[in-house]
């Protein structure tokens, strides 16, 4: 559990027990994707882990980059710019998988590798204004709403041509794909159902000439589901850090 008073990103248990029970799970998380890609005739190594490491400790990032895993998810921006000072002695690659304020593009656009939730041209266009000329094109996948739920962020499917016509004109961003966060489900049927919305969506889009290659949807409890519907990325936390020391409604939303 983390101790506030000493230190918001420090768990309360000696660094072998964190490091230990993260890289077990890291592995069982892993020995998961490549079962789930096998199933279907799929390369395990065209998809990739994004471990998201939003509310738990350095610690527990640094477990997980010593067992060689490279891709971290955050969704609270203060929480990151930290998380990105305490660990840049490694080299990490840093994906925004949260919803995106207007007030906060600026940091994303300066810090992150990767953004998982761009759902409105504004936000686009403020990353691709703000992205430093010095640095690669920000990576952009555009948040579909597949499940209808108007309490979600995302594009409609039908709007979705527009949305992506218009990041692709944006000169400091790259368009790589699209990303989802179903309604959560144990229905398998279900899940595929809707993570097919998002493969089809992006397939209309290479229809008209866009070339995409990614496809960011899976999470702890729904992996196999998204890989059997084409996913090149899980965004996963729970299953490789532990559970989250908040409410449920808070917890399901990004991993």
């Amino acid at each position: 559990m983390p101790n506030p008073a000493r230190n918001p990103f420090a768990f309360e248990m000696d660094g072998q027990s964190i490091m230990e029970g993260v890289q077990q799970r890291l592995q069982a998380v892993r020995d998961r994707i490549e079962t789930a890609a096998q199933a279907v005739g799929r390369d395990p190594a065209q998809i990739t882990l994004i471990a998201v490491s939003k509310t738990f400790p350095v610690d527990a990032i640094r477990a997980a980059a010593a067992a060689g895993q490279r891709d971290f998810g955050e969704s609270y921006v203060q929480e990151a710019d930290a998380k990105i000072d305490a660990t840049s002695d490694l080299s990490l690659i840093w994906h925004h998988i949260g919803p995106i304020q207007s007030n906060k593009t600026r940091s994303i656009a300066e810090r992150c590798h990767w953004v998982h939730a761009v759902d409105r041209a504004k936000i686009a266009e403020r990353l691709s204004m703000q992205r430093p000329a010095g640095l690669a094109p920000l990576q952009i996948c555009l948040q579909v709403n597949v499940s209808g739920e108007t309490t979600k962020s995302g594009v409609d499917p039908a709007d979705v041509l527009a949305l992506a016509a218009a990041v692709t004109d944006l000169p400091h961003l790259r368009l790589r794909g699209l990303m989802a966060i179903p309604a959560p489900t144990d229905d398998v049927a279900a899940q595929r159902r809707q993570f097919g919305v998002l493969r089809a969506c992006l397939e209309r889009l290479n229809a008209v000439g866009h070339g995409l290659d990614t496809l960011s949807m899976g999470m702890s409890d729904d992996l196999e589901s998204a890989i059997a519907e084409g996913a090149t990325m899980v965004r996963v936390g729970r299953a490789i850090f532990g559970t989250r020391d908040r409410p449920r409604a808070e917890r399901v939303a990004r991993e």
